[in-house]
């Protein structure tokens, strides 16, 4: 790394999304005096707005693009560099920008987020999609389309198919049941429906998707593994699926997750990589590199997990991450002792999908937990589904869709650890109001 440091900060945050802003704040809010860089290549940052905490660990919150210069004009020791990372020197404590300037740093947060996995690259009817956010922009691109494909099956997929209108969508699901990721095959066919009615919100008559389904069961509405694109013919693109059916469509969009967005850091350095090629964090958010931390979707929990608790790369923990290092990284600097924060204590997690509220706690779909486990179902067809997770006779998980009001009282019982086998079935008997029960 040639050139002279341009200028030293203690603290150097890499990624303007949530994580990294997050820590941001959280640094400058704890240690008003220390001076703070976010390098970050756009010109706008992700902000949490509308943040509300529901319960012990559920939180809600909005994310909404702000100039950075409101983090500026909010804390007077932050500087924010409008570049992207060309390369990290560990050793020498620098980073160099991508337009060739040096930066030295005390301390550096990598929150540099992920990048989506693109069924193929340079295809330019073929578009990564990384943020629900996009969804709406997506429809401003799309606003010419006839056809499109989406494949994928994860939040952004089950965002997109709901959001996008007045255009034919093929969704293509490798899986037996939609967002797998979230949901077992009941809590899917509930959701279902929600896709062929009109939203709610729609005072216009607007043209409704039509869904191409592919399996007699109807759970899975285009089963497909890998892709092979085709071309001449009367569509832009075509795509053939594994079933062995060609469709042809405006553009395909590729919602089939994230890579953690490494690269420009581990040339020359000695990270150690997860499995899912994110850089591994220990309780402390801390890189295999010294005076390296990282949060959010570039990152890679490494430490012990309580039984209740997985990483999953969303918004909520990106936020939580991110102040917990910020937090962890002030707390080095002031020779402060720091405990595993509690919202790694239980897995939480709300969000909307099809207009229903959905709310995920613990090993919501009895992740990692074998055959010994039993569950507990309540569907009103339409209104709520309820899921409840149970083992040895405790709760360890729930899903929640709809109004149910039940989150708070679940999050109770799963965290007290309190032996429910004496209430069997009536747990989720309607006609009985389980908060009196418990509170």
């Amino acid at each position: 790394m040639a050139g002279r440091v341009e200028r030293t900060f203690k603290f150097v945050i890499v990624g303007g999304g949530i994580a990294g802003v997050t820590c941001v704040e959280q640094l400058s809010s704890q240690i008003p005096s220390a001076e703070v860089a976010l390098i970050t290549a756009g010109p706008h940052i992700k902000a949490v707005t509308n943040y509300k905490q529901v319960s012990k660990t559920l939180e809600e919150f909005d994310v909404e693009e702000r100039p950075s210069s409101v983090l500026e004009e909010k804390f007077p020791n932050l500087t924010v560099i409008h570049s992207a990372v060309q390369s990290l020197d560990t050793q020498s404590h620098s980073l160099e920008t991508t337009d060739g300037r040096l930066f030295g740093y005390e301390k550096l947060c990598i929150c540099s987020g992920g990048r989506p996995k693109l069924l193929t690259e340079e295809n330019p009817y073929v578009l990564g999609i990384r943020d629900t956010d996009s969804a709406q922009e997506f429809q401003k691109r799309l606003s010419k389309a006839k056809r499109i494909i989406v494949v994928g099956n994860g939040g952004i997929a089950l965002e997109l198919v709901y959001e996008v209108e007045g255009c034919e969508v093929i969704w293509a699901v490798k899986d037996k049941a939609i967002g797998n990721t979230f949901f077992d095959a009941e809590a899917a066919q509930f959701l279902i429906p929600s896709l062929e009615a009109d939203k709610p919100e729609s005072a216009a008559p607007c043209k409704r998707h039509r869904y191409t389904t592919e399996e007699p069961t109807g759970s899975a509405l285009v089963v497909s593994v890998s892709f092979s694109f085709l071309s001449a013919g009367s569509w832009p693109v075509y795509i053939r699926l594994t079933n062995g059916k060609t469709f042809g469509c405006d553009f395909v969009i590729s919602a089939t997750g994230v890579v953690p967005n490494t690269e420009p850091f581990l040339l020359g350095n000695n990270f150690a990589l997860a499995d899912d090629a994110g850089l591994q964090v220990d309780e402390h958010m801390m890189t295999s590199e010294p005076d390296v931390y990282a949060a959010g979707d570039v990152c890679t929990a490494c430490w012990e997990h309580g039984p209740l608790w997985q990483q999953m790369r969303l918004w909520t923990q990106a936020r939580q991450m991110g102040w917990y290092a910020g937090h962890c990284m002030a707390a080095r600097v002031l020779s402060e002792t720091i405990e595993l924060d509690f919202c790694f204590e239980l897995f939480s997690h709300i969000t909307k999908f099809f207009n229903y509220k959905v709310v995920l706690l613990g090993k919501f779909n009895g992740q990692g937990l074998g055959p010994d486990h039993e569950l507990l179902l309540r569907c009103t067809k339409g209104l709520e589904y309820v899921k409840v997770v149970l083992s040895a006779g405790r709760m360890v998980g729930a899903v929640l869709i709809g109004e149910t009001d039940l989150e708070e009282t679940f999050e109770n019982l799963i965290l007290n650890r309190m032996d429910l086998t004496p209430y069997g079935e009536e747990l989720l008997n309607p006609d009985i109001d389980i908060e009196d029960y418990f509170d």
